[in-house]
């Protein structure tokens, strides 16, 4: 069965973005985004949710067209192009690129969605993953911790009443400092 896997940046501090939406502070350097485009042309289908969508339909889909884009970038264009992507919106009415609209996030949809056929999925956007987190749907994390503390922004996970346990899978250092920590959940009744 395919696995929701959620794939975040995230600031030392927990933030996926500064106050005012900013990621320039994300240190992504070509031993990095080969590393993402790996990781990302595996995935059966890319979730995501709407800000998280347009912000990659924004410069993704032709970025191989601009001559300033490095083969790494070029690559990665055509990686986000032909994959499957749902994006979960209450008011986008329709996207381009090989892209799902799905209303709401309906824990049997994701079932059933896990059971099809193909690669891991991989969530994106920290309200969806917050969705995706209260329905108990996220199998495996996957944390870029990036070396800054910008202090301020929206953070990653919002608070809740529940433990989660989770069990470390992988650790990677990046030679720019960017650590991957990599966990999958423990199965309930296996703590």
């Amino acid at each position: 069965m395919r696995k929701i896997v959620l794939m975040m940046s995230v600031s030392l501090d927990g933030y996926i973005e500064g106050p005012h939406r900013e990621i320039d502070w994300h240190r992504v350097d070509a031993e990095l985004h080969r590393h993402f485009n790996e990781e990302i042309s595996r995935f059966g289908a890319l979730l995501d949710g709407r800000v998280t969508h347009e912000l990659m339909a924004a410069y993704w889909p032709t970025a191989d067209q601009d001559p300033a884009s490095t083969p790494t970038e070029a690559e990665f264009a055509g990686i986000w192009r032909d994959i499957p992507k749902i994006v979960y919106s209450r008011t986008l009415e329709r996207a381009d690129w090989n892209t799902t609209v799905v209303r709401d996030v309906v824990p049997e949809e994701v079932q059933a969605l896990k059971e099809q056929p193909g690669g891991d999925l991989g969530l994106g956007g920290a309200d969806l993953a917050a969705a995706f987190l209260r329905h108990d749907l996220i199998d495996e994390f996957r944390i870029y911790v990036h070396p800054v503390l910008i202090g301020a922004g929206k953070p990653l996970f919002p608070q809740a009443d529940a433990l989660t346990e989770l069990q470390l899978t992988e650790t990677r250092t990046f030679g720019n400092g960017v650590v991957l920590l990599r966990y999958e959940r423990v199965p309930a009744g296996q703590v």
